[in-house]
Order: C-alpha cells, then sequence, then structure tokens
C-alpha cells in the first residue's frame, strides 16, 4: 500500500492539482498569502476530483456507482474519526481537503450542493427558463463562491450574496465561452425559452449559425453576466486586503474579459474557444494592482 501523505505532502498534491488544471485561477493565486492559497488550493482539488470522478465514468451505471461514492467519501472528510488509511493513501489530496474544510468551519451543505450540480449534468442537457439555468448555476459555481468566503475571511451576509453572484457570473461565462463543445457533448445550457425569444432553436446551435439572431442573443447573455459582474463588486470590496480582494478582482477581471474576447471575434463562439492570452493577463494584473477598487460600505 502508498504510504499516507503528510499535510504538507497532501497540501503539495493540491498545489500540482490546481497549477495544472486551473490556470487561471493558479496564476490570480499568489496574490493571496500562503495560508489561503493552500486553503484555496484544497478546495480546488476536492472540485476537480469530482468533476473527473464523474467525467471519466464510462456509462450511466458507473456514473451512479461514482455518485455514491463521492457522497461517502464527503461524510468521511466530516467525520470526527480519520478515514481510512487506504483511502488517504489512494488520495493524496483528501488530507489537506479534510483538514482545511473542518479548520475553517466550511458547512458541509455546500459540498453536498455542488454533488446536486455535478449530477444535473448528467447526460443529455437541456434548460427551459432562466430560472432552470440560475439554479445550475448556484450548484455549479456559485456555491464554490460561498466556500471561497470561509477560506478568504469571517463569512457575512454582505460578503456571501456577492459571492453568489460573483460564481453566477462566471459559469455564465464559461456557459457562453463553451457553447460549441458543450454541444458536442449533447449540452445545452442556453435556456430554451430564451432562444425562442431571439427566434432561435436548437437546430440553429446544431448548424452553428450565428447570424443576427445569434448574435442579439449573444449581447443579451453577455449584458447578463456583466451585470452579475457588477453586483459582486461591492463584496470583493469587502475582502481583506492581505491579498485576498486582489485575487477575486483579478479573477474577476481576467473571467469578465472573456466576454470581451467573444465579443471581439463577433461572436463566433463555434470556431475558437475564445481566451485570454497571458500576456493580457500580465495586463489585467497591473490593472487591477494600481487602480483603486470601489468603496466598500464596511471595509475589512
Amino acid at each position: 500500500m502508498d504510504s499516507i501523505p503528510s499535510l504538507s505532502q497532501s497540501r503539495e498534491a493540491c498545489r500540482r492539482m490546481t497549477q495544472h488544471h486551473a490556470k487561471t485561477f493558479y496564476f490570480a493565486s499568489h496574490m493571496l498569502p500562503r495560508s489561503k492559497r493552500g486553503d484555496a488550493y484544497a478546495i480546488y482539488a476536492f472540485c476537480r476530483y469530482v468533476d473527473d470522478r464523474i467525467d471519466l465514468a464510462p456509462d450511466e451505471a458507473a456514473r451512479v456507482r461514482a455518485f455514491g461514492e463521492l457522497r461517502t467519501l464527503l461524510e468521511a472528510a466530516y467525520a470526527s474519526e480519520s478515514p481510512p488509511d487506504s483511502l488517504l493513501a489512494a488520495l493524496p489530496w483528501l488530507t489537506a481537503f479534510r483538514e482545511t474544510s473542518q479548520r475553517r468551519a466550511i458547512p458541509k451543505s455546500y459540498f453536498e450542493e455542488l454533488l446536486v450540480g455535478v449530477e444535473m449534468d448528467r447526460g443529455r442537457v437541456r434548460i427551459e427558463t432562466w430560472e432552470e439555468l440560475d439554479r445550475y448555476c448556484y450548484h455549479v459555481a456559485a456555491v464554490v463562491g460561498l466556500i471561497m468566503v470561509y477560506v478568504l475571511t469571517k463569512p457575512s451576509p454582505e460578503l456571501l450574496k456577492p459571492a453568489r453572484d460573483l460564481g453566477t457570473a462566471m459559469q455564465l461565462t464559461n456557459i457562453l465561452r463553451d457553447i460549441g463543445e458543450d454541444w458536442e457533448r449533447d449540452r445545452l445550457y442556453l435556456p430554451a425559452s430564451e432562444l425562442e425569444k431571439f427566434g432561435l432553436t436548437d437546430e440553429d446551435i446544431a448548424r452553428q449559425r450565428t447570424g443576427d439572431p445569434f448574435c442579439a442573443m449573444m449581447r443579451f447573455q453577455i449584458g447578463r453576466a456583466r451585470s452579475y459582474y457588477g453586483h459582486a463588486q461591492a463584496g470583493i470590496a469587502g475582502l481583506p486586503r492581505d491579498g485576498s480582494q486582489l485575487t477575486v478582482r483579478l479573477m474577476s477581471t481576467i473571467y469578465g474579459a472573456i466576454l470581451d474576447e467573444i465579443e471581439r471575434a463577433n461572436y463566433q463562439v463555434f470556431r475558437r474557444r475564445a481566451r485570454v492570452s497571458f500576456g493580457r493577463k500580465l495586463g489585467l494584473s497591473l490593472m487591477v494592482l494600481f487602480t483603486r477598487p470601489p468603496a466598500s460600505s464596511k471595509p475589512v
């Protein structure tokens, strides 16, 4: 049996997972104090493992088993007694995740809600209304924003609502960027009622028709995403000024810049994946560093 990793070894495993799979977050995370940075990597490691465990399941029966195993794993992470040595050895990130989630007093219910969101991605996906999409965004992304509040500071209503809004904004950005890739997996997250409003159908997405109706729909969706980024700003300004505020401002700015790239490409999201270059990330970092943040009603 493999040896059980120490806490420092487990934290290093989480760092490597984040560096490999979440380049934008890893880039921004270097503004955080070391302790918060390590905790953020531990949270990411759990989220990544959940995604991979489901995505790599070869069939529906395997996915059902995976969901059961993930729920059992979460129970083990929050239990007062240590998980079995075999589990700690098999999942090098688990020791750090368990220590972080318990020390930061992150509600287990948030991770349970995340599992609900991953389950919503099972198989063919079609969304009918904005309310349905909003619920999906909450479970797969906004809840992660709520979790991160516990990593960065003491939670309060003034911070939790904006954190939820930022998570929604970032998930909406992902959806608009990945329309083509998602369709290839038989997933369409744009609400059918809103497609109909702009005279679009599933067939238009399948045929990659990007004429005036599609562009009008994209402008509407981008406007919605930007409104959520805007709602999040007051909460960001209330985060500690130990690098936490800068990190979240930078993440918000870089993700918001993906919307700029979609516009710059005239909404041609099927041709290439909109991305923010490393050079532009550096430029945005300097802008965030040297731009005064918006005032907070309760500065920390």
